[in-house]
């Protein structure tokens, strides 16, 4: 090929291959123009990552089709070695080789790579960026068809642009997965900014004050944090609080509820997975494990987890890495676990239910958050909280009003669903009574709840709601003209009697609670 033919060859392959936005149609054209040149049915693009010590072929066109492709092979310690002397050999020039048969190639037997290419005559072009080795482009022909020399030469001519393609979308991949990381931390700051009043720890002077020492305790260490409490505590507003105190609070915040994850899906969901792993896995995707590196994952009802990605689990606390599903080669990652659950792991492990070592790798600081009804002093400043809270969330063009002695209502109840249930309560109570004060009647509590105002029955719940808010409007005093027994319209000693069985506390040193607030 005389050097005019020579310049126009490079001069077409070069358009083709970086005037196309996507460089899978980019090494499709490609092939297409080179065709006639050099015949081949396969284009092939197989990256090395020194980071990650894997061989992968990213890029397979064909003359009818090309689309990304993730096919790797994760190179062990020896063949690591082998790889390295191989390419010192190289020193950072690019060159050819003509292969009639990979099979019988013994670099290929000895780093146990595959190249996901038909066992076909093949040409193979060792790409270099910058003296560094990218990896390989091989263009695969048809059995029996073998290359020479002239074709080696030629292929070795358009080097750059296929070089400066491959490191392209290496950077690309890099690029991508900087942005997802970005995006999550983006997601968490604007969290922060938008969030700052419901982020509070309302009772951290005062019912949390142990929790909250605690976090301070073992917020700035990398060790593992197991919440436990009854559902609704607010474990999670807990565990935001160890993000933030900890060094890693400009890094992401991922939050994940095992128990809400199809079954099926919870390790391609927690770990990633690459293209094919199953069925429907259309591209490679990264996990929350993942998105959470270099800042913190919390593990919500992290006991729903199965045997499979407990022992995944485990491995991510033991060694600090994680493999998708699917994937071959372990990824290093810079994350916090913190935990939390409503069970008794310690129980669930005796019933073989949870890995007795997952536990105790997750058990090295447990915090136990307790429930409202052994904090009752934190409801007064919890519920204004709520109240401006849910005031802010419904675009409210004023603050809705507390009534007097409403208060007195809510540290009467027992409150089983802890802190949600107080926030479903004092939401309800906004929407029924838009415009007017919040009285929090008995009646507006859980319909469906079992639990009551200090009674056994809904009934009870509701007669004690409607006596303790009689007994607000006369400041707890029961008899005498408009005393708690008149305005009820019974004899003082039947409603002492009634409010005993009921559990409503009553006399001088009760008088103070039914004081208007």
């Amino acid at each position: 090929m005389n050097i005019n033919i020579r310049d126009e060859f490079f001069r077409n392959a070069t358009i083709r291959l970086l005037d196309n936005t996507s460089i899978f149609k980019a090494w499709q054209d490609c092939l297409i123009y080179l065709r006639p040149f050099i015949p081949a049915d396969f284009f092939s693009l197989h990256l090395f990552n020194p980071g990650l010590r894997v061989v992968e072929t990213v890029v397979d066109a064909t003359l009818e089709k090309s689309e990304a492709v993730s096919h790797k092979t994760t190179l062990t310690p020896e063949s690591r070695q082998l790889f390295k002397a191989a390419v010192d050999r190289m020193k950072g020039q690019p060159s050819y080789r003509i292969i009639d048969d990979l099979s019988l190639v013994p670099e290929a037997r000895q780093l146990g790579i595959d190249l996901s290419t038909p066992n076909a005559p093949c040409l193979i072009l060792r790409l270099f960026r910058s003296g560094q080795f990218l990896g390989l482009a091989a263009l695969t022909g048809t059995p029996g068809n073998k290359y020479v020399k002239e074709q080696g030469e030629l292929f070795l001519s358009i080097h750059s642009p296929l070089a400066a393609t491959a490191e392209a979308f290496h950077r690309y991949r890099e690029l991508e997965r900087v942005r997802e990381l970005l995006t999550d931390r983006d997601a968490f700051v604007n969290r922060e900014l938008m969030s700052v009043v419901e982020n509070e720890i309302v009772g951290a002077e005062s019912g949390l004050r142990t929790v909250m020492a605690a976090v301070g305790q073992v917020a700035g260490t990398n060790s593992p944090v197991l919440l436990l409490g009854e559902t609704g505590t607010g474990k999670e507003v807990i565990a935001g609080a160890i993000h933030r105190a900890s060094v890693r609070k400009s890094g992401p915040f991922i939050k994940i509820n095992c128990g809400a994850i199809t079954p099926s899906l919870l390790e391609s969901e927690l770990f990633g997975h690459e293209k094919g792993a199953f069925t429907g896995a259309n591209q490679s995707r990264p996990g929350y494990f993942e998105r959470a590196d270099h800042g913190t994952i919390f593990l919500d009802e992290v006991a729903e987890l199965s045997q499979e990605a407990q022992i995944r689990l485990l491995r991510v606390l033991q060694d600090r890495t994680v493999e998708r599903v699917g994937g071959q080669e372990p990824m290093k990652l810079d994350i916090r676990v913190v935990a939390a659950t409503h069970k008794d792991l310690g129980a669930m492990v005796r019933q073989g239910l949870f890995r007795e070592d997952l536990f105790f790798r997750l058990n090295v600081f447990p915090i136990t958050i307790p429930p409202l009804r052994e904090r009752l002093g934190d409801i007064p400043a919890m519920a204004y909280h709520l109240v401006a809270k849910k005031a802010r969330e419904m675009a409210l063009p004023d603050m809705p009003e507390v009534a007097p002695g409403a208060i007195r209502t809510l540290m009467a109840y027992d409150w089983p669903g802890n802190v949600r249930e107080l926030e479903n309560v004092i939401e309800r109570q906004i929407i029924i009574n838009m415009g007017k004060p919040i009285i929090f009647d008995a009646a507006l509590f859980d319909p469906t709840a079992v639990s009551t105002i200090r009674g056994g029955t809904k009934l009870d719940r509701i007669i004690t709601g409607h006596i303790i808010s009689v007994l607000h409007m006369t400041g707890g005093r029961i008899e005498g003209g408009q005393g708690a027994a008149d305005l009820l319209g019974i004899n003082p000693r039947t409603l002492r009697s009634r409010m005993q069985k009921l559990g409503i506390p009553f006399g001088r040193r009760a008088q103070s609670l039914y004081k208007n607030n």
